[in-house]
């Protein structure tokens, strides 16, 4: 519907002007004054309260004067504009009389250089600001590395007191080996001398003694030394320490190349990225992770990118790791996100996926530790191989991460295979589908590494999958095949000869990125 009053803010409902009530016009079209704009923004969005459109903002300020607004509102009002001539915020107030044209033109420039400098002063306090919040990340990671640190200093004492330890223990038994050696020697000088057969019995008996204790000390020595915890712990500490100081002195080291900062008209932020090298949380893109310059790799290596996605229970977030060139998605869980992370839409990172390359990975653990990576390649355009990627992703909620697998069929026959997916209750009883449909033209498959569907499409176990161990045999092949195991089928079959099947762990999944 046409508003009937474009003069004023369909906000606040106050006239524009040139002063505190600039119309502004949003990405998406509105107009609103800029103090409406102003109380709107908050943690740096804005709902236009319109369309609801989302838009980032920090300030009024970075949003467009309409000019055409003003226009038509003096025209609305019958008012006359001179080329050249500045009107008045408010034209019904008429200068005071006596008041020369001039001193009139000058009033109004004065005016708009004032205006000039608000409107600066309030572009340069959002930056402020933003540039406070980048101070307070590092000083966050500051103090994370202080500690990570401090965490070293410790380690060190604990190596040292290890050693020290040690050393006395050695300090204590090569006493006793000199004591015992120098009385086998006595014991050599003694034999040369005796004389009768009593000195000879008493002689031998002695050396015998001496003997055992100088055996027992050599059996001693060999269990005892080296101390395999105490090594081990040093060595460890010291590549650790010394990898940490090497990379320390490189970086001091290094003479740095003259940080040339741009011009005056360069924001305090765009300087800050100038001099570290680094991308500003808000303006990392799904572009910037496509390209992989280094600045970006540095962020991803050190865990600070992640996948977000709200809905009406709140905030869910996805890492994003790289691993041998590869760069993975991992489940959306409701986790907090580092105060430095740097975050995309969940949505714009998916969308990247394409069917034909689409491949996903389950890691699986038990006894405590991750055993390996399954890495499965998605037959395209396939109801189930969509489905596998939600449940791998968590986009609707559900997902295979903690999930057991449930039972080993045909153990060490040719038709061997292992189920998995039932993400609601663990037990073969659940897995219900996630879409709606999920008939559609599947592939079959004898090979070993298969992925396919346990029951009928749409039924209620339709998310559990097999995965097979070994090839059929006598030309028969598995229906309803979604998927092929591309690497790690070796860890699979380990899963499989694990005494109990049921303490296997789906640890956590994911996706590959194709960018």
């Amino acid at each position: 519907m046409m508003d009937n009053k474009p003069e004023e803010c369909s906000v606040c409902f106050n006239d524009y002007d040139d002063n505190q009530l600039w119309p502004r016009t949003l990405p998406c079209g509105h107009t609103f004054c800029s103090q409406c704009i102003d109380n709107a923004i908050k943690n740096g969005q804005l709902n236009c309260p319109s369309c609801r459109a989302q838009h980032a903002a920090t300030a009024a300020t970075q949003f467009p004067i309409s000019y055409g607004m003003e226009a038509l509102i003096r025209k609305l009002k019958g008012i006359e504009v001179a080329p050249g001539v500045t009107v008045p915020a408010k034209p019904n107030k008429t200068p005071a009389r006596g008041i020369i044209k001039k001193l009139r033109s000058l009033v109004q420039e004065q005016k708009s250089s004032i205006s000039s400098l608000i409107t600066s002063c309030e572009e340069v306090l959002s930056q402020l600001g933003e540039y406070r919040g980048q101070l307070g990340d590092w000083k966050t990671q500051h103090l994370q590395l202080r500690d990570r640190l401090y965490a070293l200093v410790e380690q060190n004492k604990s190596a040292m007191k290890l050693l020290e330890l040690e050393d006395t223990s050695v300090v204590d038994m090569t006493t006793q080996g000199e004591e015992g050696k120098t009385q086998l020697q006595a014991m050599l000088g003694s034999l040369d001398t005796v004389n009768t057969l009593q000195e000879v019995d008493t002689t031998i008996d002695t050396a015998d003694e001496c003997s055992m204790k100088v055996e027992d000390w050599l059996k001693k020595c060999q269990e005892l030394f080296p101390n395999a915890k105490t090594v081990h712990t040093s060595v460890k500490v010291q590549e650790t320490i010394r990898e940490a100081l090497e990379m320390m002195t490189t970086e001091i080291g290094a003479t740095a190349d003259p940080v040339h900062l741009g011009d005056s008209a360069s924001s305090i932020m765009n300087k800050v990225q100038e001099i570290t090298g680094e991308i500003p949380r808000k303006q990392l893109t799904v572009e910037d992770l496509r390209r992989m310059r280094e600045p970006v790799k540095r962020l991803v290596e050190a865990g600070r990118v992640f996948a977000v996605q709200e809905d009406q229970d709140g905030r869910r977030s996805a890492r994003i790791t790289l691993q041998d060139g590869q760069l993975y998605l991992h489940p959306l869980l409701r986790q907090p996100t580092p105060a430095h992370a740097h975050t995309l839409q969940e949505s714009e990172v998916v969308g990247v996926l394409e069917p034909s390359c689409t491949l996903a990975f389950l890691d699986l653990g038990w006894a405590g530790s991750t055993r390996g990576r399954v890495t499965i390649r998605l037959t395209p355009d396939t109801p189930l191989a969509r489905q596998f990627v939600l449940l791998c992703t968590g986009q609707r909620g559900h997902t295979y991460r903690n999930t057991k697998l449930l039972v080993v069929v045909d153990k060490g026959q040719p038709e061997e295979y292992v189920v998995g997916g039932d993400y609601e209750s663990n037990d073969s009883a659940g897995g219900a589908p996630l879409l709606p449909d999920l008939q559609g033209q599947y592939r079959e498959s004898g090979r070993a590494g298969a992925v396919w569907a346990r029951y009928r499409p749409g039924g209620p176990g339709s998310a559990q999958f097999v995965i097979t161990t070994r090839d059929l045999q006598g030309g028969e092949q598995w229906s309803r095949v979604f998927g092929d195991v591309v690497s790690g089928l070796d860890v699979v079959r380990a899963a499989v000869n694990h005494s109990d099947i049921r303490e296997v762990t789906v640890l956590d999944c994911g996706v590959v990125l194709p960018l």
